[in-house]
């Protein structure tokens, strides 16, 4: 996600695993930046087996600033 997300310009935010299998993404950028992010996350790399997404939307302080990290599992 994060090499897709640096991929879409005007996307900041980060990424991470979690221990139980899921990914969990927080993205801030234009909307069609974010859709474009969310739709790529419905298939997800070549590796993948994605049987759902699920968008949360919010006003939230973070992610600030420009680009979009990797964060380690929790």
């Amino acid at each position: 996600m994060v090499r897709e997300a640096e991929r879409i310009d005007g996307l900041s935010g980060w990424v991470r695993n979690r221990r139980d299998g899921t990914v969990e993404a927080v993205a801030a950028g234009r909307i069609e930046a974010i859709e474009m992010l969310i739709a790529w996350a419905r298939v997800g790399p070549a590796a993948a087996s994605v049987s759902r997404v699920d968008v949360l939307e919010h006003d939230a302080d973070e992610p600030s600033g420009l680009g979009f990290e990797q964060r380690p599992t929790v």
